[in-house]
């Protein structure tokens, strides 16, 4: 038990907007403080070549507080049949982290963000438990060369579902989302002590939707190529994403099959040895063959700019100490496409060009 670690965070933020709602009711009175990330996490080894970690996160984003009763982020019995200076080979057992982009897997500690949210063309918090992670079994591979490392992480599993029916469909339909076997892999190449990385991301995910005595099929294809050159001092950072979606007909639901982009520019600097200040640029297209979503709107579907969504980002973090953030940032978006279904459930009433400013303080121990 001398190998064992236990480790906790908790972030709280006051998210403010002027038009369209965010995690709560930001956009009256005094903004939303419904914005709350609390979690634990433990490890100890067993042998030397058997790690199990687990941990237990209560996350509230909005809504009215269903989604924060404490929940397995991951759990996992990690083995290592052969490790050595230059190659680990291993094997995780039960709830893993899916392996894409470059912030998944830690997304949840705010001591590893560059930004309260991230880009939220890639790491979208309205369907964050699709992403998130996966019950099943993931491989891992590193090979450690002269000028750099070479790492491959892939899995198996069934994706975490957690309130995400409400989050794909407007609640009133009554759709009920469960996940199916899907797969993930992630190849990851960092350069000279990780001054440049490079990582492709792909996944083929699988969902069962039931809608009544109806029932039907989503199938998500991400591909993320991620890139990063980092000074120490300062980084520039970018990711592109080509995501296909398709479903069944499932009830009063279509057949659909579209695919759409994302991508975003951010440069960060550090100065002061504790202060970050960051700017991005962050964009979000659900439908390549309507960009516009002029389509869309004229098949009476919705707004156009649902379909879409352009942000600009400026945020500023301080680190009081190791075990203390405060952090804030302002974001210009034209328009909706990310918002979550839960804070607007009602595309038509929203407005097109809004703005937001976030305040966060973390701790970690």
């Amino acid at each position: 038990m001398d190998t064992l670690q236990v480790h906790g965070f908790l972030s709280q933020a006051l998210v403010i907007t002027d038009d369209n709602d965010f995690f709560g009711p930001s956009s009256s009175g005094d903004g939303s403080l419904k914005y709350t990330e609390i979690g634990a996490n433990a490890s100890f080894r067993p042998r030397h070549d058997v790690l199990v970690a687990a941990q237990v996160l209560s996350r509230r984003a909005g809504g009215d507080g269903s989604d924060a009763r404490p929940a397995l982020d991951y759990g996992v019995i990690d083995y290592q049949p052969y490790s050595d200076q230059r190659r680990t080979l291993g094997i995780q057992l039960g709830r893993f982290k899916n392996p894409f982009g470059f912030y998944n897997q830690t997304r949840d500690v705010a001591f590893t963000r560059p930004s309260i949210l991230l880009p939220q063309s890639i790491y979208f918090d309205r369907t964050r438990s699709l992403g998130l992670s996966a019950d099943g079994v993931s491989l891992y591979a590193e090979e450690r060369m002269q000028h750099g490392t070479l790492r491959f992480t892939g899995g198996v599993g069934t994706p975490t579902t957690r309130d995400l029916d409400s989050q794909l469909y407007p609640a009133r339909l009554g759709v009920d989302v469960n996940g199916s076997t899907s797969s993930i892999a992630q190849l990851r190449y960092e350069h000279s002590d990780g001054h440049f990385t490079a990582a492709l991301s792909a996944a083929d995910v699988n969902l069962d939707l039931g809608l009544g005595p109806f029932e039907g099929e989503l199938n998500f294809q991400p591909w993320i190529l991620s890139l990063q050159y980092d000074k120490e001092r300062w980084a520039l950072t970018g990711e592109f994403a080509l995501r296909q979606v398709s479903t069944t007909a499932t009830g009063t639901l279509p057949e659909s099959d579209v695919t759409g982009e994302s991508w975003y520019v951010q440069y960060t600097r550090r100065f002061f040895d504790d202060w970050q200040w960051l700017v991005r640029y962050d964009n979000l297209v659900n439908d390549r063959d309507d960009r516009s979503g002029r389509a869309y709107e004229a098949q009476g579907r919705g707004p156009a700019h649902a379909r879409y969504a352009d942000d600009i980002t400026l945020g500023l973090q301080w680190r009081v100490n190791p075990r203390v953030l405060v952090a804030a940032e302002y974001h210009h978006i034209d328009g909706t496409g990310w918002l979550p279904l839960r804070d607007e459930p009602d595309p038509a009433e929203t407005q097109r060009s809004w703005n937001m400013v976030l305040f966060q303080l973390s701790l970690r121990f």
